[in-house]
Parts: structure tokens; C-alpha cells; sequence
């Protein structure tokens, strides 16, 4: 019997070249930015279908901030990269934090019915705290 799903579909998308998320130097500490994309646009990797939804990025910054002209342009390229939802969500956290190396950062996708279902996918990323010196 022949699987519905390959391990080419499941593959899809992640590895894709896609633009440049662009940096700027960070001035303050201890700040939340949370940044909202109301229509965000992907195909299904196995149907051609376009997937919608809504990406919400949560980051605390450290060093650098995202600039939002290059991220909006990277969101688009989105529009006809074949890749699940599920893996979108999580190229976009890996994405965010190779570029920023934030504190923290938090994606939600919030994508629209498909088949009478709506899926919400949430990746996040926290660096490891560092000992104390002298405690254990």
C-alpha cells in the first residue's frame, strides 16, 4: 500500500532558501516585542493548497532587534514555498533566534479551517539559564 505522505512532503519547505532576516543593535533591556501577521500564506506540500493564517512572534531581544521590513519580506516568501504548517512555524522560530539570538522567543501560527479544522501551532525557544558562580 502506498503512503499518502511521503518523507519528501514531510521534508518540505524546511530547508528552502528564503531572504535574509536583517538585525539592528538593541538599546534597552528586559523588553517584550511582539510583532503580528495577519495574513500569512503557504502551500500544502502534498495538495497544492494555499494554507492561511496568522503568524504571532513574541521575542525578548538581547543584543539585536529584528528589522521589520526584511522580516515582513521573509514571511512573504512564504507564499509559495511548499512546507506543512507545522514546520513553518518551526522554521520561523529556528529562523528568528540564528538571526537575533534572543532571550526568548515564542511563534504561534493560528491557521484558518482546512477540512472543517483549525490548527494552532506553537513553537518556543528560551536560552539555558547560567549558574550562579558558587552555587550548585
Amino acid at each position: 500500500m502506498k503512503r499518502a505522505y511521503t518523507d519528501e512532503h514531510a521534508a518540505a519547505g524546511v530547508h528552502a532558501a528564503l531572504p535574509e532576516i536583517e538585525t539592528w543593535p538593541n538599546q534597552y533591556a528586559d523588553y517584550e516585542i511582539e510583532i503580528v501577521m495577519p495574513e500569512f500564506t503557504s502551500v500544502c506540500p502534498k495538495t497544492a493548497l494555499p494554507d492561511f493564517g496568522k503568524i504571532v512572534l513574541r521575542y525578548v531581544p538581547d543584543k539585536l532587534c529584528l528589522e521589520l521590513k526584511s522580516y515582513k519580506m521573509y514571511l512573504l516568501a512564504y507564499r509559495d514555498l511548499g512546507i506543512f504548517q507545522e514546520n513553518a512555524v518551526n522554521r520561523i522560530l529556528s529562523d528568528v533566534v540564528n538571526a537575533a539570538n534572543p532571550v526568548t522567543a515564542t511563534v504561534i501560527g493560528d491557521f484558518s479551517a482546512r477540512g472543517g479544522l483549525t490548527t494552532l501551532v506553537t513553537a518556543a525557544f528560551a536560552r539555558p539559564r547560567r549558574r550562579a558562580r558558587g552555587k550548585r
